[in-house]
Order: C-alpha cells, then structure tokens, then sequence
C-alpha cells in the first residue's frame, strides 16, 4: 500500500472577504466603546433635563408669589390706602361709565 500524502491546500482570501473580516473585527471591538459614550451622553442630557425641570419649578413659584403681590397691591383697600397717604379722596361724582347704555 502506498501511502498517500495528504495535501493540504491553501485557501487564499479574497480581498472583499479580508475587508469583510476586518471590518467585523473593528466592529467588535468599537462596539463597547459607542455603547459607554452613548450611555454617557444620555446621563448627562438627563441631568441637564432634571436641572431645567428644577429651575422651571423654582421660577414657577417665583411667578405665583409675584402674582399675589401684584393682587395684593391691586386691591381695592391697597389703593385707598396710597390715595390716602397721597391727600386723595374718592369722590363718586367724578367717575364715569364709558359703554354701558
């Protein structure tokens, strides 16, 4: 019996199964990298969107309280207090209706 040799042939690659094979590897290990990066963005957006919410509310109450002050100072007994202090007197006869019929 003769012994036969066995032959191993080599298998060259193509030029686009090499790209192939490289542009597979490179997205393996560039993966976790853009993984980390846009979990990292999305925390900081997160944070920012908190901190817009926590300045809308705080001015939000700032607008309330200044609403009631300007209520307050528009009241009927605020302003006949200042007329007072300012030596005017509320005469009915001198006030007029503009459109009633």
């Amino acid at each position: 019996m003769k012994k036969k040799k066995l032959m191993k042939k080599k298998v060259k690659m193509g030029k686009f199964e090499r790209l192939l094979y490289v542009f597979t590897f490179i997205l393996v290990l560039a993966s976790p990298f853009v993984i980390v990066f846009s979990q990292a963005t999305l925390s900081k957006i997160n944070y920012e969107v908190e901190k817009s919410k926590q300045e809308l509310a705080k001015q939000e109450k700032k607008n309330e309280s200044l609403v009631m002050k300007i209520n307050e100072l528009a009241s009927l007994d605020k302003i006949q207090e200042v007329a007072d202090e300012k030596g005017l007197s509320y005469n009915n006869d001198n006030i007029k209706t503009i459109g009633e019929e």
